[in-house]
C-alpha cells in the first residue's frame, strides 16, 4: 500500500468523522469541476465549486458518517441479504427523501442565490422526478455498499459514486438541452 493510501487510513482510523467529511468535500469538488468542464463552461464557477464543496463537507460526509453508524447499531451489524434489504429500504424512504430535499434547497438557495419562494416553486415541480430518478439508482449502490463495504469505507463510496453520478446527470441534462436547440 503506497504512503498516501497509509495516511487515508491512518487518519480514518484516528478521525473518522473528519475524514470521511473531507472525502466528501473533495469528490463533490471533483464531481463538480468536471461537470463545469463537461458542460461547457469555459471558466470554472469558483463560488459554486466551493458551496459544493462545502455542502458535500458540511453535510454528505458528517450525515453519512452517522446514518451509516445508525444502522449498523440498529441492525446490529449484520450483513446477510434480508438485513441488508431492510438497510437500503430505510435508507431510501428517510434519508434519500431528506438529502435530495436538502441538497434542492441548498443548490437554489445558497448555490444560486434565488429566493426562497423562486426555490420553492422549484422543489415542487423538480422534486418528484428528482427523487424517482434517486430510487431507481440509488437502492442498488445501498446494495453494494452495506453487503460488501466495511462500515468505514461507506461513505467514502457512497461519495465516489455520488461524484460520478454528479457528472452523469450533468451531461444527461447538457445533452438534453443539445436535442431540444
Amino acid at each position: 500500500m503506497g504512503e498516501i493510501a497509509k495516511q487515508y487510513m491512518l487518519q480514518l482510523q484516528l478521525h473518522p468523522l473528519r475524514t470521511k467529511a473531507v472525502t466528501a468535500g473533495i469528490l463533490a469538488g471533483v464531481s463538480d469541476s468536471v461537470a463545469q468542464k463537461l458542460s461547457g463552461i469555459q471558466k470554472l464557477q469558483l463560488k459554486r465549486l466551493i458551496l459544493k464543496v462545502l455542502f458535500g463537507f458540511a453535510y454528505f460526509g458528517p450525515v453519512g458518517h452517522f446514518l451509516h453508524k445508525f444502522l449498523d447499531k440498529i441492525f446490529k451489524g449484520k450483513k446477510d441479504k434480508s438485513t441488508v434489504a431492510k438497510k437500503v429500504l430505510l435508507e431510501q424512504i428517510t434519508a434519500s427523501p431528506l438529502n435530495n430535499l436538502m441538497f434542492l434547497a441548498y443548490y437554489g438557495i445558497v448555490v444560486e442565490g434565488r429566493p426562497w419562494v423562486q426555490v420553492r416553486s422549484k422543489i415542487k415541480k423538480d422534486y418528484p422526478s428528482v427523487q424517482l430518478t434517486s430510487w431507481m439508482f440509488w437502492p442498488i449502490v445501498g446494495w453494494v455498499n452495506h453487503l460488501y463495504m466495511p462500515l468505514q469505507f461507506r461513505v467514502i463510496f457512497h461519495s465516489f459514486v455520488a461524484c460520478c453520478w454528479g457528472i452523469f446527470l450533468n451531461l444527461r441534462a447538457r445533452s438534453m438541452t443539445l436535442t431540444k436547440g
